[in-house]
């Protein structure tokens, strides 16, 4: 039997996806900051929709760690602070590496051949911008995250990169050149199936993210 959902239901579905993609895209560009104070109804003005939408994307954000509830029924951004940030670092690295390494063997090549694509379009985008940057990083590190066989691994992962990508720090495109060149050495060990090396290019990768946070702040 065919269940499809009433007319009103997927019209709110509709309109809580487009105010969960606004609201997502305002705290990347930084338009919201950590520990700003989300206004529903200025909100609602500013997207067009209504209130209920708008309550439910941000509950999916809660559940996502990017939104916490703030005295009563309020919600703000998220802050995550220099220490947090460097810490969920330091566990990045050691679990990132480890997820690397047990998904090798798992990674398509036609996935691979896609994100290698992107990542380069991405390199050569004039000018600059941060939201193909942050979704290029995304689309490599998922290729190894979701491969993982381990599904705690996985889910532990994605909550801290949830954490680094709070963290509010600047001069990211000086990290383009740096970053593409790390995310194809990864690349290019899935490719050729080479454990050891795809866990040491993440170890890399991270570490250098460590150190240009520690160098610009």
């Amino acid at each position: 039997m065919n269940i499809t959902m009433p007319l009103e239901s997927q019209l709110a579905s509709t309109l809580a996806e487009k105010a969960y993609h606004s609201v997502l895209k305002m705290i990347q560009q930084r338009n919201l900051k950590g520990g700003q104070q989300i206004i529903e109804l200025r909100l609602a003005n500013e997207l067009g929709i209504s209130r209920t939408p708008i309550r439910q994307a941000l509950r999916l954000l809660e559940g996502e760690g990017l939104l916490e509830k703030s005295g009563g029924r309020s919600y703000v951004v998220r802050q995550v602070d220099l220490r947090e940030y460097l810490q969920s670092l330091k566990v990045r690295e050691i679990l990132e590496s480890e997820a690397a390494y047990s998904a090798t063997n798992f990674v398509s090549d036609k996935k691979i051949k896609i994100v290698r694509k992107k990542l380069k379009a991405v390199e050569k985008q004039r000018p600059y911008d941060v939201l193909s940057h942050w979704q290029s990083d995304s689309e490599v590190h998922e290729l190894f995250i979701s491969a993982c066989p381990n599904v705690v691994l996985r889910n532990v992962i994605r909550s801290l990169r949830v954490t680094t990508k709070l963290f509010e720090i600047e001069n990211l495109a000086e990290r383009l050149e740096p970053d593409s060149r790390q995310h194809e050495a990864i690349l290019e060990a899935l490719q050729n199936k080479m454990p050891t090396e795809a866990k040491q290019a993440v170890q890399i990768h991270i570490n250098s993210l460590y150190q240009f946070a520690l160098s610009v702040l």
